[in-house]
């Protein structure tokens, strides 16, 4: 996600974090740099911003070059709608900058796009395979999440829980499109370059934190907890797709027959 608060480069770039508390940024609204002097946009950062941006492109071109969505879950865009919706709350009352809002806004309507297509337009929705695609997030992740964005919140505001409530539900939020995957015999090279992506910006917001750990004393144990059981979930997918792309073959995923 582009972080919250900060800005870098000459035209002001910053976003929405996933590291940083809403309550974080806000000394640094009226500023371009943050309360250390430093920048808080890093190549790391617009790297994993362009990524996670490339594959909500590549999930819409597929739909709509394919007229099927097939292997792609509906439910994992639902959960990834709540993630947006609750972390991006601030879009309502602050303003850090043009990317920032921009960013956040095409977050949030491409991720309810992609639900509008798979379950309502025609001929898309027609292809929905909703017997497959049926992990019970509502059951046992939403719950949960909840729980662990009470405990760990900074503040005790809606705001500030939504927020933290967001971390942990992204962390998680990967799940139903690896169980519907692993349903299926091969997975098409589009989804397969979709859910790859996903992982590579999660991959470079690692680096990101790495590198503000070291030059900024940046630390957020609650987003980089988060950023690692994401991490983490994606470790066995990124063996098999990285074969798959060597080989170049379809990529195959155990326990899919």
């Amino acid at each position: 996600r582009p972080e919250e608060g900060g800005s870098s480069f000459a035209w002001g770039i910053s976003g929405p974090a996933l590291g940083e508390t809403p309550q974080s940024a806000q000394p640094r609204l009226c500023g371009l740099l943050d309360s250390r002097g430093s920048t808080a946009m890093n190549i790391f950062r617009l790297c994993g911003d362009m990524l996670h941006l490339v594959s909500i492109m590549l999930l819409i071109f597929k739909l709509q070059k394919s007229k099927s969505c097939v292997g792609v879950s509906c439910r994992m865009q639902e959960m990834y709608a709540m993630v947006f919706c609750f972390r991006y709350l601030d879009l309502l009352w602050s303003y850090i900058s043009l990317y920032n809002s921009a960013m956040k806004i095409i977050f949030i309507t491409s991720t309810i796009y992609l639900i509008y297509m798979m379950r309502f337009k025609t001929p898309i929705c027609q292809t929905y395979e909703r017997t497959n695609d049926s992990f019970p997030y509502e059951l046992y992740l939403l719950g949960p999440c909840a729980v662990l964005g009470i405990i760990f919140t900074e503040e005790y505001t809606i705001p500030d829980m939504l927020w933290s409530m967001s971390i942990w539900l992204e962390s998680v939020a990967i799940l139903p499109q690896l169980v519907l995957m692993q349903q299926r015999k091969e997975v098409e090279n589009l989804t397969s370059d979709f859910v790859g992506c996903m992982g590579a910006y999660r991959a470079f917001y690692i680096l990101n934190w790495i590198y503000r750990y070291f030059a900024e004393d940046y630390v957020n144990w609650i987003g980089w907890a988060g950023g690692v059981i994401q991490t983490g979930l994606y470790c066995d997918f990124f063996y098999y797709y990285a074969k798959s792309k060597w080989y170049g073959s379809k990529l195959v995923l155990p326990g899919a027959d």
